[in-house]
């Protein structure tokens, strides 16, 4: 019998319809699935391939009754029930870096537009004004920038950052020493939040980097500074940031990710004026979309065909 694949949260339609015509497979035809369209398919699904939206915990994987396989199409692993996989057999994927760049450019986009408040110009020059007093910005140029998580996607910004001559400091417990002269290791995250213009996120999500950015961090940064996380939510605590950005303690912030998705539309964070809120946009590019799209049909022929399990991730 054929395994039965399931692209639940959508993929590139050129990549899906590669694997619709292999022959060694039977794949679901439309490549975005309702979660109620989802449970009503869980038992006969032998391959599931997921992005951020589908959670796969305990109640999904109760109703999965043939499931052999999952596979993240991005890097990040925590709407998977990774334990709950491995008592049921069930092995997990991701595809690491495929989204590193997409993700890297986005965590930049929300930088310059928080330095610049290009989307406030934009919206207020739709709405019938010409207000060029009011957007006064900050230059990129020569700031002090701390990077936490300093693994494939931090390096990529502190590259991309480079030509603007900043001074970066990062902090990851995981690299003993910078990789390039332009990045000096920081002693501490206390040393990264209470010196840096310019704050950027880019751990995953753990056990020990859950609420990681505590509200002793965040009041610790200058009122000057910048907050960007494009990297996962749950890090920060966003009781906290409200209450910072609030009472306006810095200059702004500019989150894609947040600790519950969708972000509720009676979220605090939506209140306010100096905040730029997108949602989980780090790894939409078309570019992007592709990458992810090969390696996961690339993983499905190597688990399913040749019983090659590739990028495993496990608890």
């Amino acid at each position: 019998m054929k395994p039965y694949i399931v692209v639940a949260d959508g993929m590139d339609s050129d990549v899906f319809k590669k694997l619709q015509a292999d022959t060694n497979f039977e794949v679901h035809p439309q490549s975005k699935v309702t979660q109620e369209e989802l449970k009503e398919l869980l038992p006969k699904i032998n391959g599931l391939v997921i992005r951020s939206a589908t959670k796969v915990n305990n109640e999904l994987l109760a109703i999965a009754s043939n499931l052999k396989y999952v596979i993240r199409a991005g890097e990040g692993t925590d709407n998977i029930d990774k334990a709950e996989c491995q008592k049921r057999d069930i092995r997990v994927s991701n595809t690491p870096g495929a989204n590193n760049n997409s993700a890297a450019e986005h965590a930049i986009a929300l930088m310059m537009t928080a330095l610049r408040r290009t989307a406030d110009a934009n919206k207020k020059l739709k709405e019938g004004g010409w207000n060029k007093s009011e957007f006064v910005g900050v230059e990129l140029w020569k700031k002090k920038i701390g990077i936490v998580g300093f693994g494939r996607i931090g390096q990529i910004v502190a590259k991309r950052l480079s030509g603007f001559e900043p001074e970066i400091l990062f902090y990851d417990p995981f690299l003993k020493e910078s990789p390039f002269d332009y990045a000096k290791k920081a002693n501490s995250l206390e040393e990264i939040f209470s010196s840096c213009d310019i704050i950027t996120l880019h751990t995953p999500l753990m056990e020990a980097t859950k609420g990681m950015v505590n509200r002793d961090l965040l009041f610790s940064m200058p009122s000057h500074s910048i907050l960007i996380n494009a990297s996962r939510g749950g890090i920060v605590d966003e009781k906290a940031l409200y209450e910072l950005l609030s009472q306006n303690k810095i200059r702004s912030a500019a989150f894609d990710v947040f600790s519950e998705e969708p972000l509720a539309p009676q979220s605090q964070l939506r209140s306010l004026e100096n905040i730029i809120l997108t949602p989980h946009l780090g790894a939409s590019t078309e570019e992007a979309q592709i990458r992810v799209g090969e390696m996961a049909a690339h993983q499905l022929e190597q688990f399913f065909i040749n019983n090659n399990l590739l990028n495993e991730v496990r608890v």
